[in-house]
Formats: structure tokens, sequence, C-alpha cells
């Protein structure tokens, strides 16, 4: 018996730190059926609101989900499509799927549920005002209420005061309306189209979960009336972990932003300052019942839970079974949502006492419609407890077949093969917030039933029924793709729907310099099986696009053909945009299909259409030969070689011992210096190569990664001078930037740079402002945010010996992927060095 809390903790941290791409697995082992048996007694919710992805509490969500075995949830405003990606190029709403995805696994580990409204992070936003401006008030009010009506959480918790404080426009709009949520919810009069689904609901209380950056910040709450204080420290021998060694796991899953956290052990205290409802004195669910007593009926539901807590063996976890199922038939009978709720978690805690595996599984990844793909079940009872598969249904989609029963003796499998025939008009498989078209700063999900939830269920879904212990449980399980691979082992994928072949232009804009035709390749790929058709493409007026098509033949899935057209643009300046299709099985396909794929999450396949932006413009550009020194990721690159530039990515061993002098020009990508210790470990040679006549690009870096001394780890290496990196930003895209020197080489030379080629930005201006610069720089350009000082430091120039050093905080890895034909121009000097 000494080994069974090992056995436990060991059994638990191999469920919990498998990767994320790892088979998916029910909640197995005896130290997770008692926390399944304890979760079932507790009845109450508590709901965290907050702006975006990383803004949770993770201790707090943690430490409620696992220790106070409260049913937790987090609500994010956003999917964080506006931030930036330290792991990959994906940017926009491919970045947003995996900051969704990201959210997922966190609560896969501290064990909370996950919630979205319909508003998209538009990028950084310096007041509430604006926020809710763009995003539109009442729509996010709406899903906020909507999202509570359905939880029916007892206590609310808001992330950010709802005050300039939170500093982001998001954060204080996210406690503004939750503030406002939290009684509208229970109003009928509010958003009244609601209820024919749900009933108004009432939370008891209202908490800020505070948090403090100063002394003085610590200084105030400490005198806030009805302030509580929980410590989310404490340990959990069943999982072997403190929470706040749990909420380090959890939050390091936003790898996407550099959210490594530290695994904390000890006290870890925080504090809930009431802002509405009933007060409290000592705990934030004081007077509120979290038993079964609290449900009509449900006084017999807990004694039996109570019952099969008790049964409990760790070396037999079956023992709980059968007060599990007479528990079952009192829940059942109950009409109330949280017995509803309940009666699934029973299930799955049978099901995991038992220890039943139940699978169905998919031949391969994908399938099209009007096509067919093998199905595999699985059912095996691993207890002594007498068990029969009474059959097992599928679930979301038409025809889809079903799978007869058996006797499930202790370790015999039930197996079954079918096959799946894909309906001809069975819907691509896409992420939930992306299957209608933005409007706005929204996502244009048109059922209220699809806000909400973080994504869509799955294609299919198993629904296996089961005799055990004399009772019957329904347990659900998603239809995957499972396989093996030689180094990881057993992997599984989602099984998607997809278009027969996968259609691929150039991600970056296409320049056309002069009027002359130039070839455009088109990657045609085949996603399912063997397919053959003809790919064209669609030019804008003005534009031509020779030969009209080209056939292409592909034997099996993954076989790629690649196919070139002839594009004239107009004598004129133009921009427009090319797009692809293919004729195949009858039907006209015009996707990308793009995969996503990280460790830490599930793969993801997006639909993108398949097309891209062209520019027309006569964008001149001295240097030829550029070397790149690429940091958390971008499309800068393919955009100079769009510009005629030979660009070559520098490794560290280039970087370290290369020679440099080749290059007319050395550009540093975002974040470069945050990510790449070897270039700052390279900042002498790169001043000796600017000495000898070269010009080093910096774009932006942030203060984090560096340690307590950030700003001085920057001085030293960013910049041949002093340079200080700040925090500063320009939000809105359409701010003025008005020339400080207009005739400085760098506005003049190859490209005449004017207010013109400011216009049409994307998102934002610039972003981490430098706060101190030595007097050896010269700022070439200004721009502010409305009502707030200009910002001079987003374009620095000095001469190096006989070359220059430009650093910029301007956006340009956003601009140029969009086309921004102004922004193209101004870059190309930058890298010319105003030659």
């Amino acid at each position: 018996m000494r080994l069974w809390p090992r056995l436990c903790v060991f059994a638990f941290l191999l469920l919990l730190l498998a990767p994320a791409e790892a088979s998916w697995r029910p909640p197995v082992g005896a130290a997770a059926v008692r926390q399944q048996l304890e979760r079932l007694r507790v009845v109450g919710s508590v709901l965290m609101i907050a702006a975006h992805p990383d803004d949770e509490n993770t201790a707090f969500l943690a430490w409620c989900a696992q220790h106070r075995k409260l049913r937790t949830a987090y609500l994010s405003l956003t999917r964080g499509e506006g931030g930036q990606n330290l792991i990959g190029t994906e940017q926009g709403e491919l970045l947003g799927v995996i900051r969704t995805q990201e959210l997922l696994a966190a609560r896969r580990v501290d064990g909370a549920e996950q919630f979205f409204t319909r508003a998209v992070d538009f990028g950084f936003s310096k007041t509430a005002d604006e926020t809710l401006a763009k995003w539109g008030r009442d729509e996010i009010l709406s899903d906020m209420v909507w999202v509570i009506r359905n939880f029916r959480p007892d206590v609310i918790v808001l992330r950010f005061s709802g005050t300039p404080r939170d500093g982001h426009g998001h954060h204080q709009a996210s406690a503004i309306l939750g503030r406002e949520a939290f009684r509208l919810a229970a109003d009928a009069k509010a958003f009244p189209a609601q209820l024919k689904h749900v009933k108004p609901w009432q939370a008891r209380r209202l908490y800020w979960n505070t948090f403090s950056f100063t002394r003085q910040q610590e200084a105030e709450e400490e005198k806030m009336p009805q302030r509580l204080r929980i410590d989310t420290g404490d340990y959990n021998p069943l999982l072997g972990l403190s929470y706040g060694e749990l909420a380090g796991l959890s939050r390091s899953q936003h790898r996407s932003q550099g959210m490594g956290s530290p695994e904390r052990r000890g006290p870890a205290p925080n504090f809930l300052v009431l802002y509405d409802g009933e007060p409290a004195s000592k705990d934030f669910f004081e007077g509120i019942d979290t038993s079964w007593n609290r449900i009509p009926g449900g006084a017999a539901v807990g004694a039996k839970l109570d019952a099969a807590l008790a049964a409990f063996r760790p070396e037999a976890p079956e023992l709980a079974v059968p007060h599990l199922i007479e528990a079952r038939r009192l829940m059942a009978a109950l009409d109330h949502p949280d017995a509803r709720r309940k009666l699934e978690e029973l299930d799955e805690a049978v099901a995991a006492a038992a220890g039943l595996w139940l699978d169905v599984s998919a031949s391969r990844p994908w399938a099209s419609p009007g096509g067919q793909v093998e199905l595999a079940m699985t059912a095996l009872n691993r207890s002594s407890l007498p068990a029969r598969l009474l059959g097992v249904a599928l679930e979301g989609m038409r025809g889809a077949p079903s799978f007869s029963g058996g006797p499930l003796g202790y370790n015999q499998p039930q197996t079954g093969r079918a096959t799946l025939r894909v309906p001809a008009d069975e819907p691509l498989t896409q992420p939930l917030q992306l299957r209608h078209p933005q409007k706005g700063n929204l996502y244009g999900i048109p059922n209220l039933a699809e806000v909400g939830p973080a994504e869509a269920p799955p294609v299919l879904t198993a629904v296996f029924r089961v005799e055990i212990a004399g009772g019957e449980i329904l347990v659900r399980r998603p239809v995957e793709h499972r396989y093996v691979d030689r180094v990881r082992g057993e992997l599984t994928r989602p099984f998607v729907i997809a278009p027969p072949v996968s259609l691929h232009v150039s991600e970056t804009p296409l320049l056309f310099r002069t009027p002359a035709a130039r070839p455009v390749a088109v990657e045609v790929r085949a996603v399912t099986g063997a397919t053959e058709g003809a790919v064209r493409l669609e030019a804008p007026q003005g534009w031509s696009v020779e030969p009209a098509e080209h056939r292409f033949s592909l034997a099996d899935a993954g076989q790629s053909a690649t196919v070139t057209f002839q594009v004239t643009p107009p004598a004129a300046p133009a921009v427009g945009v090319l797009r692809a299709s293919a004729q195949a099985g009858g039907r006209d396909w015009r996707d990308s299909v793009v995969r996503i794929e990280y460790e830490h999450i599930p793969p993801q396949v997006v639909l993108r259409p398949a097309e891209t932006r062209l520019l027309r413009q006569e964008i001149l550009i001295s240097a030829r030969r550029v070397g790149y020194v690429m940091g958390a990721g971008d499309f800068v690159p393919e955009a100079l070689r769009e510009m005629g530039c030979e660009v070559e990515l520098l490794d560290e061993r280039r970087l370290a011992q290369g020679d440099l002098s080749g290059y007319d020009a050395i550009v540093t990508g975002i974040r470069a210096f945050n990510t790449r210790a070897d270039l700052r470990a390279a900042a002498r040679r790169l001043r000796e190569y600017m000495e000898r006549g070269g010009t080093v690009v910096v774009q932006y870096n942030t203060l984090e990664g560096f340690g307590p001394d950030a700003s001085d780890a920057l001085l030293r290496n960013v910049g041949p001078f002093p340079l200080r990196t700040g925090r500063s930003r320009v939000t809105v895209e359409e701010a003025p930037v008005r020339a400080l020197l207009p005739d400085h080489p760098l506005l003049q030379r190859p490209n005449r740079i004017s207010a013109k080629d400011f216009e049409g930005w994307i998102q934002e201006r610039a972003l981490y402002f430098p706060s101190e610069w030595d007097e050896r720089y010269e700022a070439l350009l200004e721009t502010a945010d409305p009502g707030e000082p200009p910002q001079r430091g987003g374009l620095l120039y000095a001469r190096v010996g006989q070359g220059s050093y430009i650093f910029t905080s301007y956006a340009w890895w956003r601009q140029l992927p969009a086309g921004v034909t102004g922004a193209w121009r101004i870059f190309a000097n930058l890298v010319s060095g105003g030659k």
C-alpha cells in the first residue's frame, strides 16, 4: 500500500504531461477516479472573465477546479488574433486558431472549461471606449449574458478592474461589460430572444481578482472593503502537485506568446474584492450550498455519491460503480440543468472506474464529400464487473453507420468495422469562428448556439451504450485517426472533411515592377486520394492570364503538381486579387488547406481562399543581396524577394563566422534580439560590417527575455550607440505620420516617400518605440495616437563608419504581407540604406 501515492502521482503525470497530440484517453488510474468521485459531489460553479488567451489566472482556475471541485470556466472575450507569434509565422485568424487551442491545452491541465465571445482581437487598444466602439458594446454584452445564462455560475470573477490601471482597452472593456452582464443575465428584459433557450440567471457574487504592479497599488488594494484572501498554493497529494505547480504547467501552454512560467511552490495568496452581490466575510462561496441539497430531490443523489466515495478503493476502483449506477437512476429523474450536466460526468466516472476503453477510429485523417473511409470500433472492459456493449451510434453525419454490441468479458475486446460514406453535400471542416465571413471586428457566427463554445463538435462522435452493474451509461468519444509515429509512438489526429484538392499560390503579394508578364506558379495537391481536373486563375479587370487552364492528374493523397501561368499587369499602377480554382469531381474548389502543427496542441486544419494580392507598382531598390536574421517569424524575406533581392537566412554559424561583406544589407526580424542569443553575441561583427559600408536594419524588439536588467541588455546589443527599448505604441493605423527630416536620403532614395505611402495601413502604426536614444541617431518620422504626445523613435538612422544603422518600430511585418504598397516602397528605401 505504500506504493499507492507514488503510483497515483506517476499515473496522473503520464496523463497530464503527455503531448496534446498524443492519443486521447479518458481519465484513467485510481487517483483520477478519486478526483472524479469527489467532483461529482459538488454542484457549485465559478466563471472567470477577461479579454485574451493568457489573461486568466491559472492558479485560481486550478485551485477552484481541482481543490474546491467546482465547475470552473474561463470566458475570454477574444481568441488573441491581434497578438504576435513567438513560435511560427501564423498571424491574424491563424494565430487565433493556435491561441484557441493553447487555451484548451491549458484547460486540460488545470481542469477548467473554456468559452469565447464573437469579439476579434484587433490589436492593442489604449481605451475601453475605442474597444467598445470597434466591437459593438451590445453585441459583446449579449454574448457574455448568453454564456452566463448557459453556464449558471454561482460566482463570477473578473480578472481586471475596469479602470485605466488595466492598461489595454480590451482588459478594461472585459471588466466594464462583466459588471453589466452580472445584473443583465438576471433581467428578463435584457436580450429576450435568448430566453427561448435559457432562463435568466443571477450569480450570487461578482469579484475582482486583484493584481498590482506597484507598491502604491498594493497599498490601495489593502484598504479596499470586502476584500477576501485565498491561498491557491495548496498541495494536492492525489495529483502530486501544488496548484501553483499546476498553474505553471497550464500557463506554459501559451507558447505562441512566450508564456513559459515557473511551477510555484508554497503559499500563493490571491485577493478578491467584491464588486456586486452579497457580502462575504471569510470565503467567496460563503452561504452558497454546493451540495446536491440545493437541487429539489437531490439529497438522495448526494447520499448515493457519498456511498460511492466511501466504497472506493485504489486497488479496486470498480467497487464504487454499483453506487454510481444507483445515483445515476436518481439523477436522471431530476429535471434540472445541473443534474443533466452531472449525468455525463457520472458516466465518465463509471467508465474510468471500470477501466473501459471505448474507441472508434478512422483509417485516414481525411475524407472528402462523396468519398468514404473505413472505421474500426473497439470496446474493452478491464474490470471484474459484468458489462455488455448495447451498441454504438455515430452522431454528426447523415447516414453514418452504427455498430452492434455484445458481452464485455474481462479484457476481451468487442470489435467492429464499418464503412463511412460521406454525403456529397457534407460541409467541409473549418474552425467554428471561421465558418462565416467576419463582420467588422466580430466573427460572423449566425447561430446563437455556436456563441460561447471554443470549437465545433467533432465531425463524428461515437456514442457507446454500455450496460454495467445492472445499469446503463452513455459514453461519448470523438472519432479520430489513430496512427504510430516511429519516434513519438501512438498518436491521434482529428478526423476532418476536406476538399479533394488543395491549391496554393504565393502567401506574399506578387509585385509587378514593370508592365511585363511574369510567371505565377500554382501548386495543386491531392488531399484525400487520387484526383484529376483542371486549374484556373482568375485575375482582376485590366490583368490577363495565359493559358486559360492547366490539366492535372494526381495518383494518391499527398501527391502534388505545380503549374505555371503567365500573368500580365496593366501599364498603370494597380492592386488586385488573383484567385485560383480547380475543377475536380464535378465541383469547383477554391481553398488552400492550411495545416497547423505544433506538439503542444492537436493538429488543426484551416481552409483559406486560394488567392494572393497583386501589386503593380514601380518600386525601386538598390540592395541586391540581403542577409535576414529571422526572429519570432515573419514574411518579410518573401517580400524582399518579390522586390528583386536575393535573400539568405543567416543561421548561427553564418552570423558568427560567415563572410558578411557580400551582403548589401542585413535585416533582423521581429523580436530577433529576444529570440536569438547568437544575434546578441554578434553585435561586434555587425558593427564591423557597418563600418566597412554595410547597412543594418533592425525591426522591433521587446523587453521580455532579458531578465531584470532588460533595458541595459538591449542597450548593449541592439544598436551601435545607446538605445533603450520602451513600451509605447501607436495603435490607430490611420494616425498621421510626419517627416521630421523630409529631405533625408532614407526618405528620398531610391523612392520618394510622401504622406500617401502611409495610407491603407492595417491594425497599427508601430509598437515598442524606443524610450531613449543617443544623439548620434537621427529621428526621421513622428506619429501619435489621438490626444497623445508624438512618438519620434519609430525610425532612427545613424552613420556608422562608411555604413549605416536603421532602427524601426513600424509594423512592416504586418503591412508587407497585406500588400500595403506604401510600406513596400518605404521598406525598399530602408534596405537600400538611402542609396
